[in-house]
C-alpha cells in the first residue's frame, strides 16, 4: 500500500488532536503529549534515519499492522496512543511500556525492567520528566479541550463535571465496559406485580 508523504502540520494542532484522541481512548494526555514531545518535538513531518515516520515516529510496518496510515495526522497519534496502550497493557507500569515503546517489548522482557541501554533509559526518563511537569502544570490544549467539551454541553450540570474533571482521573489503559442486567419484581399498588429488566451500563477509566 502506497501512503502520500507526511504533510508539516501547526503544532497547536498536532496538540489538540493529540489530546482529543487521547481522552477519547482512555489515556491520560499528559503521558501521550510528552510521548510525542520527545519522539518528535510535535513535528508530523519528522522522520527517523530507521524509517519512523510523523509525531509519534511509526514505523510504516507497525501502522499496517494496525490498519493505519501514519502519515495521516490522525491515524499516527491514533496508531502511537494504541501501541503504548498495548505495551502498558503488557508490563503494567508506564516505565516499561515506555521502555518498551522504545526498544521493543522483547527487550524489556529480556531484562525483566528497563533495558540498560543508554538512549532507552534517557528516553524513559526525559517522558517521565515532562509528564510530571504536565501533572503539574496543566498544558493549554487540555484546557482548550476541556472549555470547548463544555461549550458543548447543554445542561449546566454536566458542564460543571466536565470542567471539574481532573486528568488524573485518566488511566494510562482503560477498564473493558462492564454491562450488567437484573430482573427485579416491582409492586404497583393496586396492581399485580410486574417484573421488569432493567439494564445498567457503566463504564471505567
Amino acid at each position: 500500500m502506497l501512503f502520500a508523504p507526511v504533510q508539516a502540520a501547526n503544532v497547536n494542532t498536532v496538540k489538540a488532536a493529540i489530546v482529543k484522541h487521547s481522552i477519547e481512548m482512555g489515556v491520560d494526555p499528559a503521558i501521550t503529549l510528552s510521548i510525542a514531545k520527545t519522539e518528535s518535538g510535535y513535528r508530523h513531518e519528522a522522520r527517523s534515519s530507521h524509517g519512523a515516520v510523523g509525531v509519534f515516529q511509526l514505523m510504516p510496518s507497525t501502522a499496517r499492522r494496525m490498519g493505519l496510515n501514519p502519515y495521516s495526522l490522525d491515524d499516527n497519534i491514533k496508531g502511537g496512543i494504541m501501541y503504548y496502550k498495548s505495551m502498558y497493557k503488557m508490563f503494567g507500569s508506564m516505565e516499561l511500556a515506555l521502555a518498551a515503546y522504545n526498544a521493543g517489548p522483547a527487550n524489556v522482557k529480556k531484562y525483566k525492567a528497563i533495558p540498560p541501554f543508554s538512549e532507552t533509559r534517557r528516553f524513559v526518563s526525559k517522558i517521565m520528566a515532562d509528564y510530571h511537569y504536565l501533572k503539574a502544570h496543566t498544558d493549554p490544549a487540555v484546557l482548550a479541550y476541556k472549555k470547548q467539551m463544555v461549550n458543548k454541553t447543554p445542561s449546566k450540570v454536566n458542564a460543571d463535571m466536565v470542567a471539574a474533571t481532573p486528568t488524573s482521573k485518566l488511566a494510562p489503559l482503560p477498564v473493558a465496559k462492564i454491562e450488567q442486567s437484573r430482573k427485579l419484581n416491582v409492586e404497583i399498588m393496586k396492581g399485580d406485580p410486574v417484573e421488569v429488566e432493567l439494564k445498567s451500563q457503566s463504564v471505567a477509566i
